[in-house]
């Protein structure tokens, strides 16, 4: 399946034949203070900069309607964040994951997108849309 938007990622979870449960990291994107000129001019034009976890969160496919839910329940955290990185873990003999399950995962996935390491995770913008990135 074609995953373009975070409603596509909820479809696929939704469609796995094991239960499935989200993982998502919320990050800031930031100019790291020790930045170039040419690092901060590409970053005023919207390229670039540093991402830094704000919170993360882990949800079964049924506790989500839609991405708008998600990020209605984001901002009542007052973080700010610029892309919300995505995984999931499957569930075993039938049964899905708990949030217990999801914590060391989920930590390990804070500490990859510190790290830089995101090959691994779907990216979305505030919209909702997977992005693509360098």
């Amino acid at each position: 399946m074609d995953i373009s938007n975070f409603d596509d990622l909820l479809a696929a979870a939704r469609a796995q034949p094991l239960p499935q449960r989200l993982l998502m990291v919320f990050a800031a994107i930031e100019l790291p203070d020790d930045a170039t000129p040419a690092e901060r001019a590409a970053f005023e034009k919207g390229q670039g900069g540093a991402l830094v976890p704000q919170m993360c969160v882990d949800k079964s496919p049924d506790e989500l309607a839609s991405f708008e839910q998600l990020k209605e329940e984001a901002a009542g955290f007052g973080q700010p964040w610029g892309m919300v990185f995505a995984a999931a873990m499957s569930g075993s003999a039938g049964k899905p994951p708990t949030s217990a399950d999801a914590d060391a995962p989920l930590q390990k996935m804070v500490e990859s997108i510190r790290q830089g390491r995101i090959q691994n995770f779907i990216p979305f913008d505030p919209q909702g849309r997977a992005v693509l990135l360098d």
